[in-house]
């Protein structure tokens, strides 16, 4: 005998928010003709080169000019940007945005996207909590990065922690170490590495978060130095 949804799971239903993935290509081919980076952000709607599209909104592919000087990469979507669509937007997005402009970095002007193109998450209660990605969805969505970087051509790009790191140099780096380097890919394609900006969110004491802030305005400054360099 067919069977009536109850009020309460139509009204679950309901309250989430659409999602707006494609029909997927071969997740081995979509994306290999893009010559743009909106062509390969159509591409990339479809992906299913990882299991994370099944339970996130949408992808949340890069965003800025295609001429940027620089990339930002960070670790992947938060639940904001799963929900926009965009990329550092969220709690984090904003203090990014502070200190670049501190930095006198015109955020217009660079290119902003994450190593992981899917918003990776563990439900509690009515939450969804950020959970890291692991060796092989890293490795999975490398591939779209790489596309990003092929059509941008950046002169520098800035990994933002050590997912972003672990994606763009293809091994794992001790960020707490190396933080301020600038390591030169066999390709030529310089990386600077530093902590994301959602690690200051994380500090408690006022004093220490503020003084974690600084030291990442300095290391924007670095990154600035870099760009005309």
């Amino acid at each position: 005998m067919a069977t009536t949804p109850s009020t309460t799971a139509l009204q679950r239903e309901a309250g989430r928010p659409a999602r707006r993935i494609p029909a997927p290509e071969s997740e081995l081919t979509a994306g290999d003709d893009a010559t743009s980076i909106e062509e390969a952000r159509e591409a990339a709607m479809g992906c299913r080169r990882c299991p994370l599209w099944r339970d996130a909104t949408q992808t949340v592919f890069g965003e800025g000019p295609e001429n940027a000087d620089v990339i930002f990469v960070g670790e992947q979507p938060g639940d904001q940007e799963d929900l926009a669509g965009k990329p550092f937007v969220g709690p984090a997005g904003k203090v990014f945005d502070s200190i670049l402009d501190d930095a006198a970095i015109d955020r217009r002007k660079v290119y902003v996207t994450n190593a992981v193109k899917h918003f990776k998450f563990e439900p509690r209660g009515k939450r969804r909590i950020h959970s890291k990605p692991n060796a092989g969805e890293i490795q999975a969505c490398r591939w779209w990065l790489g596309k990003e970087l092929d059509l941008i051509k950046p002169n520098l790009v800035v990994a933002l922690g050590a997912t972003a790191a672990q994606s763009l140099l293809g091994k794992a780096v001790p960020i707490t170490k190396m933080r301020g380097d600038v390591v030169e890919r066999e390709d030529g394609l310089r990386v600077f590495l530093t902590i994301h900006p959602s690690f200051i969110l994380r500090i408690r004491e006022p004093e220490d978060k503020e003084a974690e802030r600084e030291r990442f305005l300095q290391d924007m400054r670095k990154v600035r130095e870099l760009m005309v360099s």
